[in-house]
């Protein structure tokens, strides 16, 4: 037996028994005649005591062991003298009567502890020894205890978990596909599937009226912080049903997962239109924990004489709360921060309502305090707040006002990790003008229902065509987004014609899929949850590599196996591909 208990169940309560532990050494303390060792694995750290009044030969084993060595104990279990309240179990200490070494380490190219010397492209490639520290044990523990609170939620709705394939067809739309070529099928390609989507709607067709997959999805996509080739998603398709009957559902399940894993209760979600979210924030994707809405200041502060205002698409300002003591140097700080490449601004304009009710700005030249009143009641000011100022091309000045304010919320302590509050984001575009290609392109996908309402306009006007598309939002990121489908081979058909393709291509394409819809297709809809981001937001972070137990880095790599890697000749050659230079 490798063990009876493992290394953070053992408690005063167990005072006399004798025990058998396996793990790994955290580390030795030699002190003059005893010798104590921290024994970690997943579930814990217990002390093992050794003293030379005991054993001298286990004394002197104990002595020459390493850090990360995996031993095996077996003792008696004693209550310490000097107890350690850190510790789950630090009432007591094992007196070690046999010690088995199951495997000797090297020494660990860093400190596996919950703070670590180790910098990350390092702790990437030993990714094994950064897995055993315990911040990520807790994050990979986080990720389990959501993944089943998600399937305990959906199975008591009477969904159904499904499998699709991973090896499916390549598509011209959205993100680049990851391709496998095919030995069978020389000169033939797989994808790796950036959605379930088109099975999904298939099994919709086939009568499976509530289905769910947490999935593997990739895209060949550049990488973030939040982004990774593989992904997994909470992939999840309802028939029947029209938007409300989704929002609930889901919502329902944002509820029980804030609820399970963080205690936290939510009484409803909150619902904004996308035109609302842009207007009120400058991004379709707000955080809702503070206020610090946009204000436009457009018929405030044009027509003045002030030749930066004067000629801006947009004046947008925010009101900070109590900012209004500012020093000069913050200011400038601010306006450095907004003229940097990322934000694209090229000044900033601020106005102080003071304590005392009086007002000072940057552009007092122009502008009088009885303007700077109205501006100031225009965005909600109290006294003690700031209103920083941007003006310029509206694409431009709307996103970096929302940047800024991002910014601000966090300068100000007001974007709490441990505070959740999602929010419902409706009625997107449903297409959106590339100026590249020179079409339009599916905002979400093109099998997006548009508005019932809205759909003569794919004819004449498909640029105000409305989706009867959502997104859920948690704490300024998108954790989720969905749609009711088109389930009608016409109006797929149309969509794909607005998109640009001719009848051919989307029969080849997509043919399956509307051949299925002459069927009797019912209405559905659904929604894929983010489950890297999801976690990595209940886990009290924005980035997600921490939360997958083998992430890439941000060229697409795999440190530890030291993938992608070359293949030799002889894969090759079975697949029909030749690498190899052609000669002129």
């Amino acid at each position: 037996m490798y063990r009876s208990h493992n290394c953070g169940a053992l408690r005063v309560q167990q005072v006399g028994e004798s025990v058998t532990l396996s793990g790994w050494v955290q580390r030795v303390r030699n002190m003059g005649g005893m010798t104590f060792i921290d024994l970690r694995d997943r579930y814990g750290i217990t002390q093992l005591a050794f003293n030379e009044g005991w054993d001298n030969d286990l004394l002197a084993q104990a002595r020459k062991l390493g850090r990360e060595y995996v031993i095996r104990i077996e003792g008696e279990v004693l209550e310490r003298e000097s107890k350690n309240p850190k510790m789950a179990t630090g009432d007591i200490e094992v007196k070690v009567l046999k010690l088995e070494v199951l495997n000797a380490a090297k020494t660990p190219p860093f400190t596996i502890e919950t703070e670590t010397d180790g910098g990350e492209e390092l702790r990437m490639k030993y990714r094994y020894l950064d897995l055993r520290r315990d911040p990520l044990q807790a994050h990979i523990q986080l990720r389990h205890r959501v993944a089943q609170a998600v399937r305990s939620y959906l199975n008591e709705a009477s969904f159904l978990e499904i499998e699709t394939p991973y090896l499916i067809k390549s598509t011209p739309e959205g993100a680049r596909d990851f391709v496998v070529p095919s030995r069978m099928n020389q000169g033939q390609f797989y994808a790796l599937p950036q959605s379930p989507q088109t099975f999904k709607q298939l099994l919709m067709v086939s009568g499976y009226d509530r289905y769910y997959q947490i999935v593997r999805c990739f895209r060949d996509e550049d990488l973030r912080a939040d982004r990774q080739p593989e992904f997994t998603q909470i992939d999840c398709e309802m028939a029947f049903v029209e938007q409300e009957d989704i929002l609930n559902q889901f919502e329902g399940l944002t509820k029980h997962l804030l609820k399970e894993v963080k205690g936290v209760e939510i009484a409803q979600v909150p619902r904004i239109t996308y035109a609302e979210a842009m207007k009120k924030y400058g991004n379709d994707k707000p955080d809702i924990r503070f206020g610090m809405e946009l204000c436009e200041l457009m018929e405030l502060c044009q027509g003045k004489g002030f030749k930066v205002f004067d000629e801006a698409e947009l004046v947008v300002g925010i009101s900070v709360p109590g900012a209004a003591n500012y020093s000069r140097k913050q200011l400038d700080a601010l306006t450095n921060w907004v003229k940097r490449p990322q934000i694209g601004m090229q000044g900033l304009i601020y106005s102080k309502f003071n304590a005392d009710g009086t007002y000072k700005s940057s552009v007092d030249k122009f502008f009088d305090a009885e303007t700077q009143a109205q501006w100031h009641q225009e965005a909600g000011s109290n006294a003690g707040d700031l209103l920083l100022i941007l003006a310029g091309k509206e694409s431009i000045c709307r996103k970096a006002m929302s940047e800024l304010r991002l910014h601000m919320g966090a300068e100000l302590g007001l974007r709490n990790p441990e505070e959740f509050a999602p929010l419902w984001v409706l009625d997107f575009p449903l297409l959106e003008w590339d100026e590249d290609t020179e079409r339009y392109q599916a905002m979400h996908h093109p099998f997006t229902s548009p508005k019932p309402e809205d759909i003569a306009l794919l004819d004449s006007d498909p640029g105000k065509v409305r989706a009867n598309a959502y997104d859920l939002v948690l704490n300024g990121n998108e954790i989720g987004g969905g749609s009711i489908r088109i389930h009608d081979r016409a109006i797929q058909s149309k969509m794909f014609e607005v998109l640009g393709f001719s009848k051919e291509e989307a029969q080849a394409q997509f043919g399956f899929l509307m051949d299925a819809f002459e069927y009797g297709a019912p209405p559905h809809g659904g929604i894929a949850f983010g489950f890297d981001r999801l976690v990595a937001l209940l886990g009290g972070s924005e980035t997600i590599r921490d939360f997958i137990a083998f992430p890439k880095n941000n060229a697409g790599r795999d440190l530890m196996i030291n993938s992608p890697a070359a293949v030799d000749n002889l894969q090759l050659e079975e697949l029909g591909i030749d690498l190899r230079p052609q000669q002129d």
